[in-house]
């Protein structure tokens, strides 16, 4: 008779709570009708845009047609619409336009409708000039439709995004989550769940354990009460993750708090204290059954991502030394009139992977200015030449490495190179820094534009080089060399 009624209790609790795996189902459903909103959203917008472009070129009489021009009928660029169409679907998938963070963050998605739009205009052009179609297709129109698209996707977004933050959508979304354990990494969940609304995240609170770590959780994070009651606390507050912030746990309770969560239906996850570096490249590999997690899998591991940075290396470098070739020239005579002395040198540097290669440079110092041995330059540094000064304000001095990325001994963007006597030491005094040696060393990179050169905090450099690292794509790289121009903060 106890059984029956136990079960009867239990029934009517699943019954009456308003939240179960099918309601979980149910928020899963809802994002998934959500992206596909998107998608068609998004294929009107640029089908719109593509005819809107049509229309501002040869009908609105906004834009001359020139000589011998004339227009040409809707269905004469059917093809081309199409085309253009599949070009964005190609681009947008690869730049993983619909993944859940992109579709709920607006600024997020904007940066891929910039980088997509620009993409797709540069190969639709390409493409124009090696394919003789007919009608042939005008330039002019390329980029009235690259104009039109963007602002019309730009605007759909906009107003997705205006649609998913009002309270009918956002408590539907809100992913709520519950804190077993405290650590730092948390309190920074919490303060960037605050501090950004369209994360659609919710912390209900935390879950204290008696093998804490010391570290005091934020005051406006309640403690729900204790782990030995986690199951009363799944069922009262209803949450749709539990997290695991502390490591000290032994397996046994580990196991069975992810069995505990699922049985409730409830998504586990854990904050892996272990990789505290190199987080986006965690990799899952099973051996006969049996999953091992390592770092593996960065960006610039897959061939087709270094190919296609080789490429732009490639061409980058031909390009740069063309280019440097009638400023080199006047920098050596007035390094030569200034100060005897060899103008080129070259100097030992570590790259991919720790191998030593010889980076060139043009000398920008006195000849005896590592006398004392190798050293960082300094603001004011009176080791410089005249015109070293302004050679390292403007990296004019770094001009004869394009011949090094030529080469393949170096890469456009990357981490800088650093001397190896100083890797020697850096290495046992600053963690993760050889993690920085996984790429090929760069004339410009992510750590450079943001002012980490030279005399500057080692730690905080290395933290962009590893953010590099991780995030690498194709356009970030362009970014970079755009930004090395005017961004040059600590040149010295």
């Amino acid at each position: 008779m106890e059984s029956v009624t136990t079960q009867h209790q239990l029934s009517q609790r699943e019954v009456s709570s308003p939240r179960t795996g099918r309601s979980s189902h149910a928020k899963r459903h809802l994002v998934d009708c959500i992206t596909a909103a998107a998608f068609l959203g998004d294929t009107a917008s640029v089908l719109c845009g593509l005819i809107a472009g049509f229309w501002i070129r040869f009908y609105s009489g906004w834009i001359a047609l020139g000589a011998g021009g004339h227009a040409h009928g809707l269905s004469s660029y059917s093809l081309s619409f199409c085309v253009g169409l599949a070009f964005f679907y190609l681009t947008f998938f690869y730049l993983g336009f619909y993944e859940r963070g992109r579709i709920f963050h607006f600024r997020t998605a904007a940066l891929v409708i910039a980088k997509g739009t620009l993409f797709w205009v540069l190969i639709y052009l390409g493409t124009s000039l090696v394919i003789k179609s007919q009608p042939p297709i005008s330039r002019i129109y390329a980029f009235c439709s690259f104009f039109c698209v963007f602002g019309l996707l730009l605007a759909w977004r906009g107003v997705l995004n205006w649609i998913l933050q009002s309270e009918t959508f956002a408590w539907r979304l809100c992913q709520r989550i519950l804190v077993v354990g405290w650590s730092q990494d948390v309190e920074r969940l919490v303060l960037a769940i605050e501090n950004e609304t369209s994360h659609f995240y919710e912390v209900l609170g935390y879950v204290p354990l008696a093998s804490g770590n010391g570290h005091a959780p934020l005051p406006r994070a309640a403690a729900l009460g204790s782990v030995d009651n986690l199951e009363t606390l799944l069922q009262e507050h209803q949450p749709d993750t539990v997290l695991l912030a502390d490591n000290n746990l032994d397996q046994a309770k580990i196991i069975g708090l992810v069995n505990l969560c699922e049985k409730h239906f409830v998504d586990f996850k854990e904050i892996p204290s272990n990789f505290q570096i190199l987080v986006s490249g965690l990799h899952l590999e099973l051996v006969n059954g049996i999953p091992m997690l390592g770092v593996a899998a960065l960006p610039l591991d897959r061939l087709a991502n270094r190919v296609l940075k080789r490429c732009v290396d490639i061409v980058g470098a031909i390009v740069g030394l063309l280019l440097s070739a009638p400023i080199v020239p006047i920098c050596a005579l007035l390094i030569r009139w200034e100060s005897p002395g060899p103008v080129f040198y070259r100097q030992v540097r570590c790259g991919y992977k720790g191998k030593l290669f010889k980076m060139f440079k043009m000398r920008s110092m006195r000849p005896d200015a590592e006398a004392d041995g190798a050293r960082w330059a300094t603001k004011d540094d009176p080791r410089r030449l005249k015109i070293g000064t302004f050679m390292r304000k403007w990296d004019l001095d770094e001009l004869p490495q394009f011949w090094n990325v030529l080469k393949g001994d170096m890469t456009l963007v990357g981490p800088r190179p650093e001397r190896p006597e100083l890797i020697h030491r850096f290495k046992e005094e600053v963690p993760h820094y050889n993690a920085r040696h996984a790429s090929k060393p760069g004339m410009t990179g992510w750590a450079q534009v943001n002012g980490f050169r030279g005399d500057t905090s080692l730690v905080e450099r290395i933290r962009y080089d590893i953010f590099y690292l991780e995030h690498w794509n194709l356009w970030l790289d362009f970014q970079i060399m755009i930004q090395t121009f005017y961004r040059r903060q600590n040149a010295y």
